[in-house]
């Protein structure tokens, strides 16, 4: 029997909403650190948020760009166990980031065609996991957590040699869909369990979680 998928709780801003995740079952939680974004959270909010934080449950730290001195300062009071680069890093950078930091590195690539695809394989050799999201529309203001998603049946037999995470758009309308078109045994959400931006809604994340684990359809 396959495990069941692993889920990512993305842009959680208080006590509650990192109650809620951790209710649901998430395996994930995710801390935008990115001040355009409705999900950011300042460095003091956030040592309070992640310490409250079950053991065996990672903590992920999402960044868009960041540069040392800004890691130095994230990291030296925040437990966090993953680093998300969500921004325009080189692989080269995330080579740097992961050596200097000593934490597991996911790198988020933005697809919107099949020439997408290529950047994975670039990343795959400096990341420890890939984040596979969906590429942000022109007008947009923050690089993840827009809601929108892209043909999942581009992944359809794809492998890489590193682990692989789903986003993009996931809803727990459509999340069971987005597993069995591509086959993902992790996948990420933000903006599809909220009733408005930056609020989790308990009812969604838990709806989400059925649907991820047992393609459990929501109508």
């Amino acid at each position: 029997m396959p495990a069941p998928v692993a889920v990512k709780i993305c842009g959680l801003t208080s006590p509650q909403a990192v109650s809620d995740a951790v209710a649901a079952g998430a395996r994930y939680l995710g801390f935008v650190f990115f001040p355009r974004s409705p999900r950011h959270v300042g460095l003091a909010d956030a040592a309070l948020l992640t310490r409250a934080v079950p053991t065996g449950i990672a903590k992920v730290a999402l960044t868009v760009n960041a540069d040392d001195a800004f890691l130095d300062a994230l990291l030296a009071d925040i437990p966090i166990d993953i680093l998300q680069l969500h921004g325009q890093e080189s692989p080269e950078r995330v080579r740097e980031i992961r050596a200097r930091t000593g934490l597991p590195v996911m790198k988020a690539v933005g697809i919107a065609e099949a020439a997408d695809l290529d950047a994975l394989d670039r990343y795959a050799s400096v990341s420890d996991q890939l984040l596979v999201d969906a590429k942000p529309p022109k007008d947009a203001s923050i690089p993840g957590g827009n809601g929108v998603r892209f043909d999942w049946r581009l992944l359809t037999g794809r492998v890489w040699s590193r682990p692989w995470m789903l986003a993009g758009g996931l809803t727990p309308e459509n999340v069971a869909q987005a597993v069995h078109l591509t086959g993902a045994q992790q996948v990420d959400v933000s903006s599809g369990v909220e009733s408005a931006p930056g609020k989790k809604d308990p009812a969604r994340l838990q709806a989400f979680m059925m649907a991820a684990q047992h393609g459990v359809p929501v109508n």
